[in-house]
């Protein structure tokens, strides 16, 4: 556990994952602590930080070390503060999370728009920092709270049931952080499984080889008299068209002419037998 009155800053790193917080204000669970810690790990964040929890100890409560669940280096890094002004400490864009309406206190915005707005500050502002800031279980932010952020931040749930879990609106918003910050890394969105286990016949099929499955295959109907080459009306057009449009691969086109291989051979077949 980490004791902080002066959380150490981000800002001097060129990691924008790192340059991000998430908030706790007043949890009174430890399984949402652990939760959560799981939640930020899971999308590449590191940074918790406890505003006043119900439990002092909670960074080593056994149930928060079980809903962690192969988090428990966020909560052994995790910093405890007396107050949301101290927890924000570095932080130059602030980003209050709450499902209520406000009529007065800072614009608000969507979770999408924040985390677009976060990538954009990381960009312009090289030693900005941003945090995500999340209320009690029971009754999320106070008014005295929203005011230390810099915006409102909603996430657009049912309207008739919109009361989230603190770390299930966690985990969402770690991870529209993580899709808007991941152009600034570099890194893909998605694993790269076919570089890892690269199979030609998976590739795109060219012209040339779909072209030629596509005259096979009609000579195939042809040969079974599936189709009258002297009327053949709009078939060939829209077969072939139909077979462009599924973008075939490689292994596709292959196992096509071996199925019209088998059609015409079974088409000679039958017309030897009735010979």
């Amino acid at each position: 556990m980490t004791l902080s009155h002066s959380s150490e800053s981000a800002s001097n790193s060129t990691d924008p994952f790192a340059r991000v917080r998430f908030i706790m204000v007043s949890p009174s669970h430890p399984g949402n602590v652990g939760s959560a810690a799981r939640a930020i790990k899971t999308m590449g964040f590191g940074s918790l930080h406890l505003v006043a929890p119900h439990d002092p100890d909670v960074l080593q409560n056994p149930d928060a070390h079980a809903l962690a669940s192969g988090a428990g280096d966020v909560l052994e890094q995790a910093h405890i503060h007396a107050s949301l002004a101290e927890a924000l400490g570095s932080v130059t864009l602030a980003f209050a999370l709450t499902a209520r309406a406000r009529a007065i206190g800072p614009p608000p915005c969507d979770i999408r728009e924040a985390a677009v707005q976060s990538a954009t500050h990381l960009i312009d502002q090289p030693r900005g920092e941003i945090a995500m800031v999340l209320g009690t279980e029971r009754s999320g932010l106070s008014n005295e709270d929203i005011t230390l952020c810099q915006q409102v931040c909603h996430i657009p749930a049912n309207p008739v049931y919109s009361s989230l879990n603190v770390s299930q609106a966690l985990q969402l918003a770690a991870w529209e952080m993580r899709y808007a910050l991941l152009p600034l890394t570099g890194e893909a969105r998605m694993p790269d499984t076919h570089a890892l286990h690269h199979d030609p016949g998976t590739d795109p099929a060219n012209g040339e080889r779909v072209q030629a499955m596509l005259d096979h295959l009609e000579d195939a109907l042809v040969a079974i008299g599936f189709l009258d080459p002297l009327h053949p009306k709009k078939l060939v057009p829209r077969m072939r068209q139909m077979w462009i449009r599924n973008r075939l691969s490689v292994d596709e086109v292959d196992m096509m002419r071996g199925v019209c291989t088998a059609m015409i051979h079974a088409a000679k077949g039958r017309t030897l037998h009735n010979e």
